[in-house]
């Protein structure tokens, strides 16, 4: 067997040279990794968690700041009269005036319209908004409409007043019922503060009423 040449011999400790330069280079490596990645999951971690508390901090002080340009008021009274001169009265438990929006939020809200002489047509509901400048309320659930002149009383979900008009609508279905009987709808329009009622139907729910025959007939 021939002995290896010097060129080989150099080769061999080149190649080993170069295999022990390239792990000591993994090796660093490994170990860099190991130091800069927990710091680097913590630099995260504390961002999140930075990000959640600055998120909740920002939303706590948008909230109080919204709370600051409220209005609120204890058993208010609006006044105002429609286009024909009738006046209303919209009575709450309770107002909360919506700076951004001028809009007022009821809770109990109590409406009277006044026609004129003793006719007198109350509204009542757990709640609703008052828009002043649109000329209008909207009032609802469990709203309660009754005629002081005709004893017309309704129930329905919601109720929109036209404060300019004094017409009041709704569409999310109606009871009615008088001294002529009762009637079922899906939608209403009162005009002239209980002088005009229409009853309407849609689809499958359409107008049903009951004739109560007067005493002696």
């Amino acid at each position: 067997m021939s002995e290896p040449t010097d060129d080989r011999i150099k080769q061999d400790e080149a190649r080993v040279a170069l295999a022990g330069e390239r792990w000591r280079t993994r090796s660093r490596r490994v170990k860099l990794y190991r130091r800069v990645l927990p710091i680097v999951i913590l630099a995260l971690a504390g961002g999140a968690l930075t990000w959640t508390v600055f998120r909740t901090v920002m939303s706590g002080v948008e909230r109080k700041a919204n709370e600051s340009q409220e209005v609120r008021l204890d058993k208010p009274r609006f006044h105002g009269q429609d286009a024909l001169g009738r006046t209303f009265v919209i009575g709450a438990e309770g107002a909360v005036r919506d700076a951004a929006t001028g809009r007022f939020r009821l809770l109990g809200p109590a409406l009277r319209l006044n026609l004129g002489g003793r006719k007198v047509t109350e509204l009542t509901a757990d709640g609703g908004v008052y828009d002043e400048a649109n000329d209008r309320v909207i009032i609802g659930p469990n709203v309660r409409i009754s005629d002081g002149g005709s004893g017309l009383v309704l129930t329905t979900p919601e109720a929109v007043v036209d404060t300019n008009t004094g017409v009041v609508s709704g569409d999310k279905g109606v009871q009615a019922s008088g001294p002529l009987g009762t009637v079922t709808a899906s939608s209403y329009v009162i005009r002239d503060q209980g002088r005009r009622v229409t009853f309407s139907g849609s689809g499958d729910n359409k107008v049903r009423g009951t004739i109560t025959p007067r005493s002696g007939e």
